[in-house]
C-alpha cells in the first residue's frame, strides 16, 4: 500500500512515498521557499536526482509539482494519483483535541485552525497541505498525526503551570509539547537499540526549532516547548526560554506594541539574533574564524541543553542514553561536542574521533567508559507518520 507523507511548513513541503508496511522508501524531496521567485525543489527515487530552481508561489503549485513528478513517464513512481491510498501529514499543534492519529474530517480541520494562534509558523501551512491534498487525492484518505499527542503522557505536576487555575481549566494553557513523532522515533530506536526493559532518556532535537524530552520507560514524562513552540532551547530565529517581564519592559517602557514582541521574539531572535547569521553553518564558520559573537551563541546554545539535561536526569533520577537528532543535532559536532563537555558527573563522556565521523545511521559517540550512551541516531518523522496512519487505519 502507498502512503504520501506531507510535511507542509509555512514556506515549505517536506513528502515521501512509502509502501507499508514493509515501509520501503519509495521516492522523497522536499520544497522550500515557497512563495519565491527561486523556490528550490529537490526529488530523488532509487533511479532519479532532481534539484531545480523556479517560481513556486503558493503550497497548491507546490503539491502540483509534485503531482508532476509522481506521475511522470520516465522519472516518476506511480501511473495514477488513485494508487495512494492515504496522505498522512503532521500536524503541529492538536492542543487538548487529539491525543491520538486521527482520521481527518471538517471537524478536524476546524481545531486545527483553532489552534493555528499557538502555531503561526507551522499550523496554518500544516492546514492548507491538508486542504491541498484533498483536491489532488480525492480517494485517499486524509490522516493527521500530532506533534503534541506524543506529549499528551505527561503528568499534570509537569504540564501544568502556576496560573489561575481557570486558565488551565476554562482555556486550556497548559504545557503541549512539540516534535512529538520525531521524539518518538528516536526514543523508540535507542530502547530497540540498546535492548532495555526499562529506560530513561532524553531526546534532543535541534534544527531551526529545538526541543527535549525526558522519555521514561518510552512515554514523555517532561518537555521543553511549552503551550506554544517558542521557549526552552535556543533556537533558529526563537529566544526559547526569557523572562517574561522582559516583554512588559518592551511594551510599556520602550514602546513596542505586542505584535512587534511576536516579531522579535519569534522571527528575529534565536542564534540569528546574537549572530546575524541565519544557518548554524555559518556560525559555526565565523566562530572559527574568531567571531566573538558566533563564539558566544555557540557557548550559550549549547549551555542552555546542559542545563536541561541535568533538569531531566534529577527528574527521572538517572539516565541512560541522551540522543541527538533532526538537522543540527545529527551533522553538528560542534554543538554535539560543546553540550557533552564537562558532564562526567552525569556519566556523559563523549569520544572526540566518533563525535566527528559523518554517518547516516545511529551510532553512539561516548567513550566506553562513559555510564551514559551518547547516540545520534536520524529521525525519520515521515516514517513515524506513514506507520502511524497505517495502524490506524488497517
Amino acid at each position: 500500500m502507498n502512503i504520501l507523507i506531507l510535511n507542509s511548513g509555512s514556506s515549505s513541503i517536506k513528502f515521501q512515498l512509502i509502501e507499508m508496511p514493509s515501509e520501503a522508501l519509495i521516492c522523497s524531496g522536499l520544497i522550500e521557499r515557497i512563495g519565491n521567485d527561486d523556490a528550490v525543489l529537490n526529488y530523488k527515487t532509487t533511479s532519479t536526482s532532481i534539484k531545480q530552481t523556479d517560481a513556486i508561489k503558493t503550497h497548491n503549485e507546490g503539491l502540483q509539482k509534485i503531482v508532476e513528478l509522481l506521475l511522470d513517464p520516465e522519472k516518476g513512481v506511480i501511473k495514477s494519483t488513485d494508487v495512494i491510498k492515504i496522505v498522512g501529514h503532521r500536524v503541529v499543534h492538536g492542543g487538548n483535541s487529539f491525543s491520538s492519529t486521527t482520521l481527518i474530517t471538517d471537524e478536524v480541520k476546524k481545531d486545527i485552525q483553532k489552534y493555528a494562534a499557538l502555531a503561526p509558523l507551522h499550523n496554518p501551512g500544516n492546514l492548507q497541505g491538508i486542504l491541498v491534498a484533498e483536491a489532488f487525492f480525492p480517494l485517499a484518505k486524509q490522516v493527521a498525526v500530532f506533534d503534541t499527542a506524543f506529549h499528551r503522557t505527561i503528568p499534570e505536576k509537569a504540564s501544568k503551570y502556576a496560573i489561575p487555575n481557570e486558565l488551565y481549566e476554562e482555556q486550556g494553557i497548559q504545557l503541549y509539547g512539540f516534535h512529538g513523532t520525531s521524539h518518538q522515533y528516536v526514543s523508540e530506536k535507542a530502547i530497540e537499540y540498546l535492548k532495555l526493559k526499562t529506560s530513561k532518556i532524553i531526546s534532543i532535537h535541534l534544527g531551526n526549532g529545538c526541543s527535549m524530552t525526558a522519555i521514561k520507560d518510552g512515554k514523555s514524562i517532561d518537555h521543553s516547548l511549552g503551550f506554544t513552540p517558542s521557549n526552552g532551547l535556543i533556537m533558529g530565529t526563537r529566544s526559547g526560554d526569557i523572562d517574561h517581564g522582559i516583554i512588559y519592559h518592551l511594551v510599556h517602557n520602550l514602546g513596542y506594541t505586542v505584535e512587534k514582541v511576536k516579531d522579535v521574539l519569534t522571527n528575529k531572535s534565536g542564534m540569528l539574533g546574537l549572530t546575524g547569521f541565519g544557518d548554524l553553518r555559518d556560525i559555526e564558520a565565523e566562530a572559527e574564524k574568531g567571531n566573538s559573537n558566533c563564539i558566544l551563541a555557540l557557548e550559550m546554545n549549547a549551555y542552555r541543553i546542559k542545563k536541561y539535561i541535568g533538569a531531566y536526569v534529577s527528574t527521572m533520577n538517572g539516565l541512560d542514553a541522551i540522543i541527538f537528532t533532526a538537522g543540527i543535532g545529527e551533522n553538528s559536532s560542534v554543538i554535539r561536542r560543546l553540550a557533552c563537555t564537562d558532564m562526567d558527573f552525569f556519566g556523559i563522556e563523549l569520544d572526540e574521533a566518533k563525535n566527528e565521523l559523518k554517518s547516516k545511521e545511529l551510532r553512539e559517540i561516548n567513550t566506553k567508559n562513559s555510564k551514559v550512551k551518547v547516540l545520534v541516531i536520524p529521525t525519520n518523522e515521515e516514517l513515524e507518520i506513514a506507520k502511524q496512519a497505517y495502524q490506524l487505519l488497517y
